[in-house]
């Protein structure tokens, strides 16, 4: 019997999720960083398998989360998004996904790439941490607060410390699978490889 993080339960899209994709360090990638920080946003408020369910259908609606196209959406795009059944149709978030790509734009202008951006708050590697339960695991930590602040500094928006600290999760900038989980270890090899 294969163990894993107790919140993906059953459902076989959150099993292949957690098994194929939480917690790989995504580095070099800023089309795929910029999914997760616009999915992130999305799910405010929101279960993470409602978006998982609809996130096909994000990328279809938003070009591949490419920022340069989403920076250019106009008021007709934005009223095409929020006529599409297949995303959460919510006019702040539409509004904080192209306004983000606007400053991820800035940010790759400034650093070179959003990845190397975010990359340099854990210098370049991921954190290995140890949690034995999922009751153990943050929601927010003094880093994700430090990424937050200067994410908003920057005007990014919907990047709240919670938020951000689920991107880190995502994205691989800290490993959040338990140590009972099979990918706990396979994650942490991973993250001892150079970005």
């Amino acid at each position: 019997m294969v163990t894993r993080c107790a919140w993906c339960g059953t459902d076989p899209l959150y099993v292949k999720y957690h098994d194929e994709e939480w917690g790989v360090p995504i580095s070099g990638d800023d089309h795929a960083l910029f999914e997760r920080i616009c999915l992130e946003g999305a799910q405010a408020g929101l279960s993470w398998i409602t978006i998982l369910r609809k996130r096909d259908n994000y990328r279809a609606a938003f070009d591949g989360f490419d920022p340069v196209k989403v920076a250019a959406y106009d008021e007709a795009k934005v009223a095409e998004l929020l006529a599409n059944p297949g995303i959460v149709r919510n006019r702040l978030k539409i509004a904080a996904a192209i306004n983000n790509a606007g400053k991820l734009i800035d940010v790759q202008r400034e650093f070179g790439s959003f990845s190397d951006y975010l990359w340099a708050f854990v210098d370049g590697k991921p954190i290995q941490n140890g949690w034995a339960m999922m009751s153990d695991l943050p929601a927010e930590t003094d880093l994700s607060k430090r990424i937050s602040k200067d994410l908003q500094k920057r005007g990014f928006k919907f990047v709240g410390s919670t938020i951000c600290y689920a991107m880190m999760q995502a994205v691989g900038m800290v490993n959040d699978h338990t140590t009972d989980c099979f990918r706990y270890a396979e994650i942490a090899a991973l993250g001892q490889e150079a970005l």
